[in-house]
């Protein structure tokens, strides 16, 4: 079938999927992934495993925009006055998941680069589903306020922590010999790099945006940033991700007008994200998943697990107020977004192993159940700590 057919009839698929999920008060984003399985090669094959590669370019495009909006929310007045408690309780959460879904992963598989790889990509939380939530329910109180500032800055943590992750990854699957350098030094310098070349872009474009005139030459300057920034990380093996958000960090702190530049992208970018979830759907082989049943529950129960334990760690550590520490963790268990880039970013960056192939099925497989317990126990938070308005 024709490749713009194939991806038109995809998007219209995927958003009706969406819709009957809004119904069911589930997010849009797990009837797209949905929807993708559905066009994909495990049911009609209406979107092939070719047409996924032709079509990568909208996933590269999309992942950008993602980690553009997430440096967009960490602008330095709100976090000087969300306060420490919000990074020490996102860092627990994030490295807990990490560390528990590793751990149990490398007792399943006895592979290191596949653990490695699992557990850095449950760090990721998704601020999405979470924020929708909260706005559902008019939540207001310290248990809110502290939520939105970990969503705002989990994924950030995740992004550092699979760069170190993958690096280490490729060195077990080439079998090299382990070294401080591969390990250590290359990891951190291709996360400084990816920064600086990010925010270097930024100020570039926080310069572009002064002197646009109207929508018609804002938008495309954001999104010529975005293409140029995605295709120098390539170039240089950097982290498109990062770069991105640091981007998006320096615009949403430097930039005039940056209200105008993020809600023209915000406009422009919700066919480009649906046209990524499905796309990554499409990916999901569901005669793969019996093999990864027992990895796939663990990987599942253990992100829980991390994510609880970590967050009320963090928050008994940085003495946040008792409904902080009791429920935060509930409201962070919802996993799409960032997560999902991750898994299509492995899926390129390990393209002779299978470690891409096991880390899709498994993080697409256990988003859909994800998507539809993380809001209900972001709601049971809410409730139970009194900060609902409805």
């Amino acid at each position: 079938m024709n490749l713009f057919v194939s991806l038109g009839i995809a998007l219209i698929v995927g958003v009706a999927c969406g819709k009957l999920m809004n119904r069911f008060k589930v997010p849009a984003v797990a009837g797209y992934i949905i929807g993708g399985l559905l066009l994909g090669a495990s049911v009609f094959n209406i979107v092939s495993g070719d047409m996924i590669n032709q079509l990568s370019f909208i996933s590269d495009f999309a992942l950008c925009i993602i980690a553009f909006n997430i440096g967009s929310e960490l602008e330095i007045p709100v976090i000087k006055q969300l306060g420490k408690s919000i990074f020490i309780i996102a860092f627990f959460e994030a490295v807990g998941a990490f560390l528990l879904v590793s751990i149990a992963s490398y007792l399943i598989t006895h592979d290191p680069a596949i653990s490695l790889i699992l557990g850095s990509v449950s760090a990721a939380t998704a601020p999405a589903a979470t924020v929708m939530v909260l706005r559902e329910l008019n939540a207001k109180g310290p248990l809110t306020s502290t939520l939105l500032g970990v969503v705002a800055v989990d994924d950030a943590i995740c992004l550092i922590i699979f760069a170190m992750a993958a690096s280490v990854a490729k060195v077990f699957v080439s079998h090299e010999v382990i070294t401080v350098q591969k390990v250590l030094l290359l990891p951190i310098e291709e996360i400084v790099l990816s920064i600086v070349v990010g925010a270097i872009m930024g100020i570039v474009l926080s310069l572009l945006i002064k002197y646009a005139k109207g929508l018609n030459e804002l938008l495309p300057f954001i999104i010529a940033a975005l293409l140029i920034l995605d295709g120098v990380a390539t170039v240089f093996e950097l982290s498109p991700l990062l770069s991105a958000m640091s981007m998006g960090v320096v615009v949403a702190n430097v930039a005039p007008n940056k209200g105008k530049a993020f809600k023209a992208l915000e406009d422009f970018a919700p066919p480009i994200v649906a046209a990524f979830f499905i796309l990554a759907g499409a990916r999901l082989n569901i005669a793969y998943i019996p093999q990864i049943g027992i990895l796939g529950v663990a990987y599942l129960l253990f992100r829980i697990l991390g994510k609880l334990t970590g967050a009320a760690l963090g928050a008994t550590i940085s003495k946040a107020p008792a409904t902080v520490k009791k429920y935060i963790g509930y409201g962070l268990l919802s996993q799409v977004g960032v997560a999902v880039g991750l898994a299509i970013t492995v899926n390129r960056e390990f393209p002779n192993s299978e470690i891409g192939t096991i880390v899709v099925t498994i993080l697409l497989a256990t988003t859909i159940a994800t998507e539809i317990v993380g809001p209900i126990a972001t709601k049971h938070a809410v409730v139970k700590s009194n900060e609902a308005r409805l």
